[in-house]
């Protein structure tokens, strides 16, 4: 009975750690695994009735009001963007944690007001979409309500830092030599100059003028 009992005690410890050790939280993954598009339109008097649609990979996302801004979040990789007009449209590759911004226009010269997409520099878009005049587009716009937010946007975190280019490294100035003298004076002459080496400019330039001199005075003699 003793064994008996032992070993019943011993299986009901076995269980229980067992059981703890199940009940354990598994370790959440750091790090986010989603990419953000903020998709946003100015306020506009122009258009301002007009609601065109914004779509991701063909597949609508919501109508755009005037003045309002929605974001979606997106798995990482390659995802293209358009509106009504299908001439313009946005094509990213969208990488994990990092935030992209497309601003919503009204095309003119249409009398549907068809919706062109520009992609906005990331700092020009936070900008821009915490201005006061824009507000989270209304939720009965949104068709894709499981990716489409309309939370109040909220840049906490500072931007990624951008790789600067290296500079390009400038060709050092030519320094003149000490041993250089100074050229204070260039005398232009029609005869030729030595091509001895050991003869100096200055020197080739003096026996330059006591030639022509020679010649002067010879020229201007009585014959």
């Amino acid at each position: 009975m003793r064994k008996l009992r032992s070993l019943l005690v011993g299986l009901s410890l076995a269980s229980v750690l067992a059981c703890g050790q199940s009940a354990t939280p598994s370790q959440p993954t750091s790090g986010p695994s989603k990419a953000v598009v903020y998709v946003y339109r100015y306020k506009q008097f122009v258009g301002s009735a007009l609601a065109p649609s914004v779509y991701c990979d063909e597949v609508q996302l919501a109508r755009m009001e005037n003045g309002r801004y929605f974001s979606v979040k997106l798995d990482p990789g390659k995802h293209s963007f358009r509106s009504n007009d299908a001439q313009s449209g946005v094509e990213l590759e969208l990488k994990a944690g990092q935030e992209y911004f497309i601003r919503v226009e009204i095309a003119t010269g249409m009398l549907k007001g068809h919706g062109r997409l520009l992609l906005t520099a990331p700092e020009q878009g936070r900008y821009e979409v915490k201005s006061s005049q824009l507000k989270p587009l209304d939720a009965g716009k949104i068709v894709d309500t499981a990716r489409v937010s309309t939370e109040e946007a909220k840049f906490d975190m500072p931007l990624p830092a951008q790789t600067a280019s290296a500079p390009v490294p400038k060709a050092p100035a030519v320094q003149p030599s000490p041993e250089d003298p100074p050229v204070r004076e260039v005398n232009l002459s029609d005869q030729p100059i030595p091509t001895d080496a050991q003869v100096s400019l200055g020197d080739a330039a003096r026996k330059a003028r006591q030639k022509k001199a020679a010649a002067d005075s010879a020229t201007s003699s009585p014959k």
